[in-house]
C-alpha cells in the first residue's frame, strides 16, 4: 500500500498531545496516547518525534506562541502613554478569565521543565520574550521582575482558587515599577 501524503500530520500530533496533556496531564502523554488521539499510526508519532521530550517541546512551543500572540496584541504594553501596571493587571484579568483548561495546560507544560531539562530552553524563551516586550517600557531588570511577579500571581490564582484581584495586581506591579532604574540601564 503506498504511503499517504499528509502534510498536516505533524501538527495534528502536536494538537493531539496538547489535548492529551489537557485531559490526563503530562503523565498521561505517550507516543501511543498521542497517536490514538490524532488518529494516526503509532509509527507516525515516533517518526516526527523520536522522544516524548521532543513532542513535549513542540507542544510547549505551540502553547508559548499562543501566549505571545495574546501579549503582543495588547498595544498598551508598548504605548508609553498607558499606565503599564494597569495594562498588565488588565491583561492578566482577561487572560485568567479565559479558558481555564488552556491556561492550566500552558502552566503544566511550562512547569514540566522542572523535571524535563529538554523543555527548559523553550520555557526560558517564553519568559525572555515577555521580558523583552516589557523592556520597551522599563529597564531589563524590572521587566524580568514583572514577569516573575506575573507568574507568581497567576500561579497563586490557579493553585489556590482565590479569585484574581486586579486592584491588588495593579498595586504590586506599580510598586515593582516604582523601584525601577532608568529605562534600559537596569540600575
Amino acid at each position: 500500500m503506498p504511503r499517504r501524503y499528509d502534510p498536516e500530520r505533524r501538527q495534528r500530533i502536536i494538537d493531539a498531545a496538547i489535548r492529551v496533556v489537557g485531559a490526563k496531564g503530562i503523565a498521561g502523554l505517550s507516543h501511543r496516547s498521542a497517536a490514538a488521539e490524532a488518529d494516526v499510526p503509532l509509527g507516525s508519532t515516533t517518526y516526527h518525534f523520536k522522544t516524548l521530550d521532543e513532542l513535549l517541546v513542540a507542544a510547549l512551543r505551540q502553547a508559548n506562541e499562543g501566549f505571545a500572540k495574546v501579549a503582543a496584541a495588547r498595544d498598551g504594553l508598548r504605548d508609553p502613554r498607558t499606565d503599564l501596571a494597569a495594562e498588565l493587571a488588565g491583561w492578566m484579568s482577561e487572560w485568567l478569565a479565559g479558558d481555564r483548561n488552556a491556561i492550566e495546560l500552558e502552566y503544566e507544560l511550562y512547569l514540566a521543565a522542572l523535571r524535563r531539562p529538554a523543555l527548559r530552553p523553550v520555557a526560558s524563551e517564553c519568559t525572555e520574550s515577555f521580558a523583552e516586550l516589557l523592556s520597551g517600557r522599563t529597564d531589563p531588570v524590572t521587566a524580568r521582575a514583572l514577569v516573575a511577579l506575573i507568574d507568581g500571581i497567576c500561579l497563586q490564582v490557579l493553585l489556590t482558587g482565590v479569585p484574581y484581584d486586579e486592584a491588588y495586581a495593579r498595586e504590586v506591579l506599580g510598586r515593582v515599577m516604582a523601584g525601577a532604574g532608568p529605562r534600559g540601564t537596569g540600575e
